[in-house]
């Protein structure tokens, strides 16, 4: 962890916002603390965050609409959502919204504490020089990942850290199988219902995102994975 590490808390409980800054702020990190979603929005706006923890349930905005907020403008800086839902459509709506993670009330410090690091791990590692191949042809498409840019013939668009991770895996397996739990671990850390369903939600963007070519295609293999079809590769 770096020293100079910036996160924004958003946390309508003020005994547990404080708790949760104290804490973080004795493991080296700098917090700023927000107790609404407006209040939130502001703080962002002034810049220089690294991750963003954010409560759902907040007076003036709640934490889905401020990270939806946030994505319109940002796709790189990470969001984990601190929630005492549990419900799996909440879940499905916080990573739909933009979430790297999720976090259900009542969490242990070292869990958060943990999440954090690995959220940010995950997002640094992409501009680390890499060995893999970064640059691919896709069909009318060219996907480079080290810039995270998909690119066509029609206009450019800037990849999210777990878009650009996925479709990185997904054309270093062209025409053959991705495995699920093998693009679990090595994009979400972990294979388990809740990151299954979140790398279905991306599944589902990445396929947006490449439906102007219909000879490009990410293909379902029952039980086992994903397969991206690319012709002439």
């Amino acid at each position: 962890m770096e020293e100079e590490t910036r996160l924004l808390l958003c946390e309508d409980d003020p005994n547990l916002g404080m708790l949760l800054a104290q804490y973080l702020q004795a493991k080296g990190y700098q917090v700023e603390l927000r107790q609404d979603g407006q209040a939130g929005w502001e703080a962002y706006k002034e810049g220089g965050f690294d991750l963003l923890l954010l409560d759902i349930m907040m007076p003036l905005k709640d934490g889905f609409t401020l990270a939806r907020e946030i994505r319109r403008q940002d796709d790189q800086t990470p969001i984990i959502f601190l929630t005492a839902k549990n419900m799996r459509q909440d879940t499905l709506e916080g990573f739909e919204s933009g979430a790297d993670d999720y976090l259900t009330k009542p969490f242990s410090m070292e869990e958060l504490l943990f999440r954090i690091n690995a959220v940010l791990r995950r997002s640094r590692e992409v501009s680390k020089p890499a060995e893999r191949p970064t640059k691919f042809n896709l069909g009318k498409y060219v996907f480079d990942a080290r810039k995270q840019l998909l690119s066509s013939p029609t206009g450019e668009r800037n990849l999210t850290t777990k878009e650009n991770e996925l479709l990185h895996l997904l054309c270093e397996h062209a025409n053959a199988l991705l495995d699920r739990p093998q693009a679990l671990h090595a994009v979400w850390g972990a294979d388990n219902y809740f990151n299954g369903r979140s790398m279905d939600v991306y599944i589902a963007k990445l396929r947006k995102y490449l439906a102007g070519d219909p000879a490009v295609e990410i293909v379902n293999v029952h039980g086992k994975g994903f397969r991206l079809v690319v012709p002439g590769t």
